[in-house]
């Protein structure tokens, strides 16, 4: 049998509701390392989210964070690390049009660095845990490094108008998305960022045909992802955009989606 990448997303993917991974998802992630194929995280979150899931999984296989805007090898420190930032002046403007009137908060990360326009409460507490450094106040002062990442918590009146905006002003340096949950939550980055561009590089690095990657995903910001690889799996739980882009679709993230899918296509017994 050819040797696979195999490429996760976390949350609504290969993370139960409750943030764990179940033991039998493990087991077949296990198994499939065991029978030769690469096991790799491919996903929205910081490094400082993520890297305990990459621990307990005991891969050695460099991570896409942030959707790709940074990829790095948390066991190699002579990986060439990939950083695709958001524009300083396009992150002042594009905080400077929403920060007043259409946002409740807006969440900067430049890597593991968390700035907040305004004071974190318990909603936003959770994005400073493991935070290397942690800054509120005036992002406009307090910014002064390009931005990984730029979060949005947009106003129930004013989510579309965002987005209508970052389309129409923005477009030709960023992209958003927009989250289920946190509800109206908008996520921006860099133009040149996606997991797919993450995974072009992780494959090279390992010497694996796009047509042998297997990637698992949920929701919007997985798009380019099911759609580069070899075989693009959407959960049972995906949005329906992702179900059209997929090539199959397996049982939800509650279901051992995932491990249902590589036992019968890789016929490895978790």
């Amino acid at each position: 049998m050819s040797r696979y990448l195999i490429a996760v997303d976390l949350d609504g993917t290969l993370l139960r509701d409750d943030k764990t991974i179940s033991e039998r998802n493990l087991r077949a992630l296990q198994a499939a390392r065991e029978a030769g194929h690469e096991v790799m995280i491919a996903t929205g979150r910081p490094k400082r989210h993520s890297i305990m899931y990459y621990e307990q999984m005991g891969l050695t296989t460099p991570l896409v964070n942030f959707n790709g805007a940074l990829v790095h090898h948390p066991k190699d420190a002579n990986y060439a690390v990939t950083h695709r930032p958001i524009p300083l002046k396009t992150a002042h403007d594009i905080i400077e049009e929403v920060a007043d009137t259409k946002a409740h908060n807006i969440v900067v990360e430049v890597t593991d660095h968390v700035y907040f326009q305004k004071d974190p409460q318990e909603f936003y507490s959770p994005y400073a845990e493991r935070a290397l450094s942690v800054t509120s106040g005036n992002l406009l002062k307090h910014l002064q490094d390009e931005p990984t990442s730029l979060l949005i918590h947009a106003t129930k009146d004013h989510v579309e108008h965002v987005r209508t905006q970052l389309d129409d002003i923005h477009a030709e340096a960023v992209l958003n998305r927009q989250w289920r949950m946190p509800e109206h939550m908008i996520e921006v980055m860099s133009k040149n960022t996606s997991k797919a561009l993450g995974l072009q590089e992780v494959s090279k690095h390992l010497n694996i045909d796009r047509k042998h990657i297997i990637a698992f995903g949920d929701e919007e910001n997985d798009l380019e992802m099911l759609d580069y690889v070899g075989t693009g799996v959407a959960m049972g739980n995906a949005i329906d955009q992702l179900k059209n882009v997929a090539n199959e679709v397996t049982a939800s993230n509650m279901d051992d989606g995932i491990a249902l899918f590589l036992e019968e296509r890789l016929g490895i017994k978790a």
